[in-house]
């Protein structure tokens, strides 16, 4: 699969559903991935459901500020994601999960239920919007934040499961949910708050180092630039020229030394 997502690719002879996902396209350039967390989780859903066959997986960028006109008439003013399965288009974040979860060949196993997990992981992206809230503010210490204690609850779950991923040693849609998350904390936050994940939280490094080898997190992750944009124009900050002449890059590396066994 390429960095445009399309894995559409299948052995002669063999059926599979198609599935065709929309997400939004960079704010920067208008092409290439955005920076929408829903739209790079559904992506990591879909990609490893491709990677087991049982889907025909094809992904396209739309631009909102210029959406084409065919986008207009189909699905109006529906920002992505949008899933269209068999012809079929799904519009709402929910009911794109649950079809993912119910209409896809395989979809059920990813859904895994784990109320624990589950709240380590939604409450997360709400400590980010108040830790980029509080950036300007000299007397908060982003190291005493909120956000700071959520990731060492989730280090510490990581530590006491001893697994590769958040329920197991396979990944489920909680990963697909966690990691963009933790790519727009490491890259946002340090950009916005001058936030890093401390070195001392080795599980939670661990854990970010197997997801960063995962075809699946790799070809639905955005640029750093366009994470940093989103944010920018949450906060009406302007865009300056030359980053659209930027070359993209991606903070993949981690701080520590980890142990792949």
């Amino acid at each position: 699969m390429d960095r445009n997502g399309d894995a559409s690719s299948s052995k002669k002879g063999v059926q599979r559903r198609n599935a065709y996902e929309m997400e939004s396209a960079s704010t920067i350039d208008g092409r290439r991935k955005g920076a929408c967390l829903f739209c790079q989780e559904y992506f990591m859903d879909l990609y490893l459901l491709a990677e087991l066959k049982t889907i025909s997986l094809k992904v396209t960028t739309v631009d909102m500020q210029k959406p084409p006109p065919d986008f207009r008439t189909n699905f109006q003013a529906t920002p992505p994601p949008i899933l269209i399965d068999n012809g079929d288009a799904i519009l709402e974040n929910e009911k794109i999960e649950r079809h993912i979860m119910k209409n896809i060949p395989g979809g059920h196993n990813l859904f895994v239920q784990d109320k624990e997990v589950a709240t380590l992981v939604e409450n997360l992206f709400s400590k980010l919007k108040l830790l980029l809230l509080n950036a300007k503010d000299k007397d908060k210490d982003p190291k005493s934040s909120s956000l700071m204690a959520h990731l060492r609850k989730i280090d510490e779950h990581l530590g006491r499961k001893g697994t590769r991923f958040l329920t197991g040693d396979t990944m489920c849609c909680f990963d697909c949910e966690l990691m963009p998350r933790l790519q727009h904390i490491r890259v946002a936050g340090k950009y916005f708050a001058n936030f890093e994940i401390p070195e001392s939280l080795v599980h939670l490094w661990r854990y970010m180092h197997h997801m960063y080898r995962l075809d699946a997190f790799l070809q639905s992750c955005p640029a750093d630039q366009d994470i940093i944009n989103h944010y920018k124009l949450q906060q009406s900050m302007k865009m300056k020229k030359h980053e659209e002449l930027e070359t993209p890059t991606f903070t993949t590396s981690i701080p520590i030394e980890v142990n792949d066994d």
